[in-house]
């Protein structure tokens, strides 16, 4: 039985439409270009083209690189049809793993400085990301766009991702101020600024929102 498709295996096999790729060319362009929407371990990666030759979606031939051979995938025009009727199926719910809002969920089992250290951490990371994105639009004015002809639909893709690094940064800097004001991350409940604050969300708003 061939191996059921997942996201990631069509998220793969459109890759392999914009030229054939070696299984470690693959798995270095889909981390770069896929690790903002659809992050996935390496390992996950390269085991997806193995399973896309299985089911016919793409082929491979053998390619010399100086003294050894390397196996190159290519879609096939099976794998060009099971593209496009993936893209007429429902998307996947949206989920989000940030591992700092899990930790302030549970912050009473910590101090106010580790859950001031988790925002740190949060955004060092986020701000690496967000200035990798402003970097990469800014080759794109110089013409380092991989794929020119797909330009548009990176820019939108990054018009995304910049709206919600900054966000975050945003509500990193509110969450700093909330924190300076609590003097334990225990047993605070429902406090005179949490009610202000449930009241907003309430009503579909929140300190943000200006």
């Amino acid at each position: 039985m061939a191996p059921k498709m997942t996201t990631s295996s069509y998220a793969v096999l459109a890759l392999l439409d914009l030229k054939p790729w070696t299984g470690y060319e693959l798995t270095q362009q889909a981390q770069r270009s896929l690790r903002y929407a659809w992050p996935k371990s390496a390992r996950l990666l390269y085991s997806e083209p193995k399973k896309l030759v299985e089911r016919g979606y793409a082929t491979t031939y053998k390619e010399q690189s100086g003294n050894r051979s390397r196996n190159v995938y290519e879609i096939t025009s099976e794998g060009r049809i099971a593209l496009e009727e993936w893209t007429e199926t429902r998307t996947q719910p949206p989920r989000m793993e940030l591992e700092a809002l899990l930790r302030l969920l549970f912050a009473d089992h910590g101090s106010i400085e580790d859950l001031y250290r988790a925002l740190d951490e949060l955004e060092a990371d986020i701000g690496e990301h967000h200035q990798a994105i402003v970097d990469l639009m800014a080759s794109y004015l110089d013409g380092g766009h991989p794929f020119p002809h797909r330009t548009h639909l990176s820019v939108l893709f990054a018009t995304f991702q910049i709206d919600m690094f900054k966000t975050i940064e945003r509500w990193i800097e509110f969450a700093r101020d909330e924190i300076a004001e609590w003097e334990t991350t225990k047993d605070l409940g429902m406090t005179a600024r949490t009610e202000t604050l449930t009241r907003l969300l309430a009503n579909d708003q929140t300190p943000l929102s200006d």
